[in-house]
């Protein structure tokens, strides 16, 4: 059997299906051409055609005065005739409109205009995005001789995972060879979202290296409890967490048990070659890598989470604020859970009742180099209290002062130094956690990563003993007037060691005075035979030869002299802040250049001390220098109010003065958006030669500890990861405004004014929208999707004329579309002022959750809606989305539409042309019809399948492609039969492909998770995505297209029901795009449950009053007719 691809068989079934449209004819003139059109019909489909055109339908014999619908038996009898087709003439449009309303390629002068629009914003984000505001890149390259020692004793008894996962350890050749047995520290990799368990190379063998080098011949640090490090890998076979919720809780599962299974090979003899006189371990310490990172998070919430069994975790580019996409519904809950767990567990008043209070989290971001995660995803401030654990950049991190992507954070020479450093200053084996105390673990990790110039860095002076004794010659000794600075333009001029004392201003100054010292020289600890060492000291009044009992060191610069004065000092080598240098040859922060030294206290810090100690100990002359000084905080703040929106009329501009101190820090706290760039211009200083060093800038900003440097400073570009769309706000509610900030290091001995000029750069500013919001390219288009429906929809059931999508698309980009994304720009500035001042009218807005455990004051989703920002200055974010939005849905729509069209020229060329009618028209190569049976057969194996074995994205992706094959003999039978019926399907079944395409990228990233376990030949099915109806009414939909059936059109009132359920698809796919964005499957599949609730109302098996519903029509006296039994 054969069927037309309007969805009627007869021409009176399309009278029937439209009564009021199209005027009937008289009897006998329908008769006559029924039976002319039904000549190349076999006998059995003429009989049936007779038998509806005789008198067995009073409706069409009356149709001038009361229209009649025909039974059911009737209409049935109707849909089985064979390729009649007919023009639906429409009275209410002229030729030429109805051939444009239904031309796929229709394009108005403003949808062009918005595409060419659209192409250029494309263009400039993504020159900008490639070429502009980047990161200098400068690692190095990091060597290792690899091998791996499995462990297939961990298998099946252990974990349920041991067939899809495994276990590795990791040993040095050369130091370790392949010993399989444990013997130091244990510390478990754990690789990201495709990741390799190879990646734990770099960081495995420079432990091993470090130990072998630096620890084992050091008796001292053995006895302290420093061991080799125990690196355990982990192979997921590259498994997609990002995409996948469950899979993200199988790892965590997983790594629970190796963890345990890590631990029982420290109580088993013979697979341990560990100290017995240490205690055995107890816990593990983690780093994780990208998802990795938020899997070790999401152990420690997991059932089988063993109790302390982790106590320290680092983290490299791992998002722990937000999902990296929001397609799957399970990974967004996952998510959720976690974070909720974390926050509540911190937010508890007293430490015991907190499961977490032992774990320190160190979270360790690459910043704008890495395009794969957005580094603002790795802040831990709405997670982890500062005594918990912190967020850094890896251009904050001393000696490495340079960012990094994704992949090169897990193999960069300079900074898996410091991950290794930092891990053996935190060790202690002999403690059976293997680590410090949390405090001291913290201490080690700031002064590991972090610069120390920040608030929180800890000073150890205050916390020191006198261990040195400095006995000076009154009369050899220079002692520097209080308020002047000390410069030493080289080092060694006298010959001999010679100390330059500095008094310490009285306390209680109201300038609030600092003390910063600068060199290019290196300080010495006690002992070191170096050129210069810095001692804070007190005078103190010790009897002779008491000296060697109390001081470790004995300092002596009197010589003969009996007139002496004797200082108890403190050695402050170890707050040495080190800094990149800047010369006028250097280039880049992170070149091979000996850092300068630099130290900086506030008075407060100096309350016990009386001078400051300066000793010379070069006996040679040695080039060098140094500049130390005490000033006025006031002196070097400069601080500015002002925003972006001034920055967009001009330049700010500063004016240092010639008499200024050493550092001059400039705050800027209204410059907190990371979405925005800037450019810094620094004035040249008359200083020429004689400029002991160039001028230095360190820029950042507090939250997340991100710092960058930039050296012999003229003109440099600054982009920072401030406030960011979508963050959930920070532990302690409101953000305190700190902004953006510059410390800016010059030569004070200049005497030399400088101009620092900052200004905008709007294009560079562009590219940082990309990584900000691709989610939302990929979901935004569906708004622009669903008003361009609700528009063909309106129009075929007033006209019976289903116009083309890019036609639909140009009558609703004048009105529906615009005006739409404004009203959703005012929302924007709205829910932005609520979220800046923190109002009760923000639950009323949808996504708002209530008790998640944490302070009862932060909604820690109020950023989440329509852009994301708490600033309502980006209000226009949402116009331009909205542009390059339509922009999208023309490239996709023209590019769906030449490859039908190709497809369809293609198979034309390789199939007969069609037969004629008696009048030379060609009969259409119509749909097959299958049986009723055969239909739910097919349905019901299909349905089956998704509830057991494939997943529906599966399916869905397999309805898309019969969609476009129904696309390709829609089109091919309307344009060989030029009918208007026929190009209305055919439209009909474009759109609702091009709806489907929008939801395929939603799909595709678990599709592809199952197609790897497929590889890996892991069969256990996700029962997450299993559920039949989440891809019922595609199926139904796409299946009753298929066989060429048009829908039929509403003319009640519930036609408005297609126009709301549109345009809440609209609104949703613009407040949620981004954070839920597997929302939108969920909504159009209620979409496509509306659209064949209306194919059955006119089918033989649809509801009786469903079908008297939608195809009840008003005559024009309001009177309802109604079907005849």
């Amino acid at each position: 059997m054969r069927r037309r691809p309007s969805g009627s068989t007869t021409e009176e079934e399309d009278e029937i299906l439209n009564p009021d449209v199209v005027p009937i004819k008289e009897t006998e003139d329908k008769e006559e051409r029924l039976r002319k059109q039904s000549a190349n019909l076999d006998p059995n489909d003429r009989r049936k055609v007779g038998r509806a055109t005789t008198g067995q339908n009073p409706a069409w014999k009356h149709s001038t005065s009361k229209k009649v619908m025909p039974s059911e038996q009737e209409m049935e009898e109707l849909r089985l005739s064979k390729d009649i087709t007919r023009d639906a003439t429409r009275e209410t449009h002229t030729p030429r409109r109805r051939s444009q309303m239904r031309n796929p390629w229709s394009c108005s002068w403003l949808t062009t205009g918005t595409l060419l629009t659209a192409l250029a914003l494309v263009l400039c984000m993504l020159h900008s995005f490639t070429t502009r505001q980047l990161d200098p890149k400068g690692a190095d390259m990091s060597w290792m001789a690899s091998a791996f020692v499995r462990f297939p004793d961990f298998d099946t008894e252990h974990t349920r995972f041991a067939t899809k996962y495994s276990l590795h350890l990791y040993r040095e050749m050369g130091i370790d060879d392949e010993d399989p047995k444990v013997k130091g520290v244990p510390v478990l990799f754990i690789p990201g979202n495709a990741g390799s368990y190879k990646q734990v190379r770099s960081l495995a063998s420079e432990a091993a290296n470090y130990w072998n080098n630096n620890i084992r011949p050091n008796s001292q640090a053995v006895q302290d409890g420093k061991m080799a490090l125990d690196f355990f890998t982990v192979d997921f076979n590259e498994d997609l967490t990002a995409f996948h919720g469950q899979t993200l809780l199988d790892q965590a599962e997983y790594l629970n048990d190796a963890v345990a299974y890590i631990l029982s090979l420290y109580h088993n003899p013979q697979k341990s070659a560990r100290d017995s006189s240490l205690p055995d371990p107890s816990s593990v310490m983690l780093i994780g890598h990208s998802m990795g990172g938020v899997a070790a998070r999401t152990m420690l919430t997991m059932p089988n989470y063993q109790a302390n069994s982790v106590n320290t975790i680092i983290t490299l580019s791992a998002p722990h604020a937000r999902p990296p996409v929001s397609f799957d519904a399970q990974i967004v809950k996952t998510y959720q859970t976690i974070n909720d767990y974390w926050r509540k567990a911190h937010s508890t008043q007293w430490g015991s009742d907190n499961p977490l209070w032992h774990v320190t989290l160190i979270s360790i971001a690459g910043g704008g180099l890495d395009t794969i995660v957005p580094s603002d995803y790795s802040s831990l401030a709405s997670l982890v209290p500062q005594t918990h654990g912190f967020t850094v950049y890896t251009s904050t991190i001393p000696d490495v002062w340079l960012g990094m992507d994704h992949l090169s954070i897990t193999w960069c020479d300079q900074f898996r130094k410091a991950v290794i450093r930092s891990l053996y200053d935190v060790m202690d084996a002999n403690r059976a956690t293997q680590t410090k105390p949390r405090g001291r673990r913290m201490r080690s990790f700031k002064k590991w990563f972090l610069t120390g110039l920040e608030d929180v860095a800890e000073k150890s002076l205050p916390h020191k003993e006198p261990k040195t004794l400095l006995t000076l010659e009154d009369n050899s000794n220079a002692i520097i007037s209080q308020g002047e600075r000390l410069v030493l333009h080289e080092l060694g001029r006298s010959g001999k060691r010679k100390a330059h004392l500095l008094p310490i201003p009285p306390q209680g100054s109201p300038e609030g005075r600092k003390f910063t010292l600068l060199s290019d020289q290196h300080l010495d600890y006690p002992g070191d035979n170096g050129n210069l060492e810095v001692l804070f000291c007190s005078v103190f009044p010790l009897q002779v030869g008491h000296s060697a009992t109390l001081f470790s060191m004995n300092m002596d610069l009197s010589g003969d002299s009996s007139g002496s004065t004797r200082l108890a000092c403190k050695n402050v080598a170890s707050d040495t802040i080190r800094l990149p240098a800047s010369n006028s040859h250097s280039k880049y922060p992170f070149d091979k250049a000996a850092p300068f030294s630099y130290l900086q206290y506030d008075l407060e810090d100096l309350v016990e001390h009386q001078f400051v100690a300066i000793v010379d100990k070069a006996s040679d002359h040695v080039p060098g220098w140094l500049i130390a000084e005490f000033h006025a905080g006031s002196e070097s703040m400069v601080q500015s109010s002002v925003g972006i929106k001034r920055m967009l009329a001009s330049d700010l501009k500063f004016r240092l003065p010639a008499k200024r101190p050493l550092l001059m820090d400039i705050k800027l706290p209204n410059l907190e958006s990371g979405l925005f760039a800037y450019k810094l211009n620094l004035g040249k200083q008359a200083c020429g030669e004689a400029e002991k060093f160039t001028p230095l800038v360190r820029q950042y900003i507090s939250e997340v500890h991100e710092s960058k440097f930039f050296v012999n400073v003229k003109h440099v570009e600054i982009s920072l990861h401030g406030v960011a769309p979508y963050m959930p706000p920070p532990l302690k509610g409101q953000s305190q405004g700190n902004g953006l900030s510059f410390q800016l290091w010059t030569d004070p001995t200049c005497n030399s004014a400088v101009e620092i000029t900052l200004s905008l750069d709007l294009l560079g500013s562009f590219g940082k929208l990309w990584m900000r919001y691709r989610t939302l390219f990929a979901a935004l288009p569906l708004l622009v999707v669903a008003l361009a429906l609700r528009k063909q929809f309106q129009t075929y059931d007033e006209s019976g004329i289903f116009m083309s999508f890019s036609e639909g698309l140009n009558e609703s980009l004048r009105r529906s579309i615009a005006v739409l994304i404004l009203s959703l720009s005012f929302a924007s500035v709205y829910l932005a002022n609520v979220s800046q001042a923190g109002l009760s009218e923000e639950s009323s807005w949808p996504g708002y959750k209530h008790g998640n455990g944490t302070e009862s004051v932060v909604d820690f989703t109020k950023n989440e809606l329509l852009t994301g920002s708490p600033d309502p200055f980006f209000w226009f974010l949402l116009p331009i989305f909205g542009v390059i939005s339509v922009g999208l849905c023309v490239a996709i729509n023209y590019t769906a539409l030449t490859i039908t069209h190709l497809i369809t020229w293609a198979y034309s060329k390789t199939r007969a042309a069609p037969p004629r009618n008696e009048d030379g028209r060609r009969t259409p190569a119509a749909f097959a019809v299958t049986s009723t049976r055969q239909r739910a057969v097919t349905t019901g194996v299909l349905l089956v399948l998704v509830s057991t074995v494939i997943p529906y994205q599966f399916a869905f992706l397999v309805l898309c492609i019969v969609q476009i094959a129904t696309c390709v003999r829609a089109l091919r039978v309307a344009k060989e039969t030029n009918s208007e019926a026929n190009y209305n399907f055919y439209n009909y079944a474009h759109s609702v492909l091009i709806l489907m395409l929008w939801i395929l990228p939603i799909n595709m990233p678990v599709l592809v998770v199952w197609v790897r376990n497929i590889a890996v030949h892991w069969l256990t099915p996700f029962s997450s995505h299993h559920n039949i109806l989440s891809i019922m009414p595609y199926i139904l939909l796409v299946e009753t297209l298929s066989t060429g059936r048009m829908i039929p059109r509403v003319q009640t009132r519930m036609r408005y029901m297609t126009h709301v359920m549109l345009f809440l698809l609209a609104v949703d796919a613009a407040l949620y795009s981004v954070s839920y964005a597997y929302l939108l499957h969920q909504v159009v599949n209620i979409f496509c449950a509306w659209l064949v609730l209306i194919h059955l109302s006119t089918s033989s098996f649809s509801f009786h009053r469903l079908g008297r519903l939608l195809d009840d029509s008003v005559e024009p006296d309001g009177q309802h007719i109604k079907k005849r039994p």
